[in-house]
């Protein structure tokens, strides 16, 4: 399809990035011992391979990409979204010499993978001029959040990834700092029903989430 220059070099970039992020989830998928760490990755696995398979029709077909991407809700299943229920951290080191990666060395390296991913695809989406190309990574990008999200709460079950609540008198000391905007005000309501047809609305945050 027609693309402006720096949308090319976006793709490429992303392209790339696919490439690196399926080879090293199907090693994983080969070497993983934790049932439910490869549950997660094979759930996740087809639509990696979707991503990236769109990513090639956008750079190589007239008329972009034929297939879709869905819309992941995120599912919460921790008990405390604000503390682990690990008593204790297992102590982690790198290793300088590596026959094999263990479990929580590839959770980490998926991990980041999709949190670097999020952020290149949340970038390039910023400056998207094609609205298909924009939307598509729009939805990359949820995707990562999603699958982020999932991979980070079974390493925060495991205790490789650390979960502490903030200082309440902190919250509240920072949070006494800001005051709402009633947003029944005249002038609010004004702009809103001005323009209320052109704000198209595709869903409410609620619906990402369950």
């Amino acid at each position: 399809m027609r693309l402006a220059a720096h949308e090319l070099q976006d793709l490429h970039e992303l392209t790339m990035s696919c490439v690196n992020s399926i080879t090293n989830m199907s090693y994983m998928l080969q070497h993983i011992q934790d049932q439910e760490f490869k549950s997660l990755l094979e759930r996740h696995y087809p639509f990696h391979i979707r991503d990236y398979n769109m990513k090639v029709e956008f750079l190589n077909q007239t008329e972009g990409a034929k297939k879709e991407l869905p819309l992941f809700k995120e599912q919460g299943n921790l008990t405390d979204y604000t503390q682990s229920a690990v008593n204790q951290y297992p102590p982690v080191q790198p290793r300088t010499i590596v026959p094999d990666l263990n479990d929580r060395e590839m959770a980490t390296a998926y991990l980041l993978t999709l949190k670097r991913a999020g952020r290149e695809y949340a970038y390039s989406a910023m400056e998207a001029a094609n609205p298909e190309l924009r939307s598509f990574l729009q939805t990359a990008f949820m995707m990562s959040c999603s699958h982020a999200y999932d991979i980070w709460q079974y390493m925060v079950k495991k205790g490789y990834y650390p979960l502490e609540p903030a200082d309440q008198n902190m919250i509240s000391k920072i949070g006494s700092t800001y005051q709402v905007v009633p947003e029944d005000q005249q002038i609010i309501q004004q702009t809103l029903h001005k323009y209320a047809d052109e704000n198209p609305i595709a869903g409410e945050s609620n619906q990402m989430y369950q």
